[in-house]
């Protein structure tokens, strides 16, 4: 489960989506589920992400958000050492929900539904 401690703390301010935000981009990697939002490639890269935030609604005792991420992937070839398939970092995005817990921060991560 992901901590957003930070954005917990920020509800209900100005800063809001600037702080979920940030706190969005500061994530690894393997702590958002990017890898099943992959559309061109087949692995996610390290590279840094940007994150948009698109909604936030008050849900009682929890923050519900949806947030768009761009990121990067590539499309891994055979691995064999005369493989002259250059890797090539493909641009991806993907929709994801949020359910943040206003007490705790934690967070509940998924893909958004179309």
């Amino acid at each position: 489960m992901v901590r957003l401690q930070k954005s917990a703390g920020a509800w209900g301010a100005p800063q809001f989506n600037e702080v979920l935000k940030a706190e969005l981009e500061s994530l690894g990697k393997d702590e958002l589920p990017l890898q099943e939002g992959l559309s061109t490639g087949s692995y996610v890269t390290d590279h840094k992400r940007q994150a948009m935030i698109i909604s936030v609604n008050d849900c009682g005792e929890r923050i519900r958000a949806k947030a768009g991420i761009f990121y990067t992937g590539i499309l891994t070839g055979c691995a064999c050492a005369d493989d002259p398939t250059p890797v090539n970092e493909e641009s991806e995005y993907c929709e994801l929900q949020l359910d943040i817990d206003k007490r705790t921060g934690e967070a509940v991560v998924a893909l958004a539904a179309d």
